[in-house]
């Protein structure tokens, strides 16, 4: 039993280490949005860190027109940055953890 116990432990801990290293590998992974006529383009990282923005000189007259297209871009890269983010640190928790019948929380 406690062989067992002691094993299982050890799954857990090798799934923690292989979600820290997926969590510093997204760091590297970028994710680019751009506004649908390409005015303005943000860049970030799938663990949410912006890394660039980039504006065309024609956003720079409208204060409001920026602020609106920053909301709309930054938000769409953030929900596909969320979902890679999701998606791979799951797959590296599923991946190590031990088979505990009842216990499938990473379906």
């Amino acid at each position: 039993m406690f062989g067992d116990l002691i094993g299982m432990m050890g799954k857990i801990q090798e799934a923690q280490k292989k979600v820290e290293e997926t969590k510093q590998r997204l760091n590297h992974v970028l994710i680019d949005e751009k506004s649908s006529d390409n005015l303005l383009e943000v860049t970030l990282t799938a663990n949410r860190t912006i890394k660039a923005i980039k504006i065309d000189e024609a956003l720079l007259e409208d204060k409001e027109q920026l602020e609106d297209y920053l909301i709309l871009v930054l938000n769409k890269a953030i929900e596909r940055a969320s979902q890679i983010n999701d998606t791979e640190v799951a797959a590296a928790a599923k991946d190590g953890m031990p088979n505990i019948p009842g216990m499938d929380m990473f379906k």
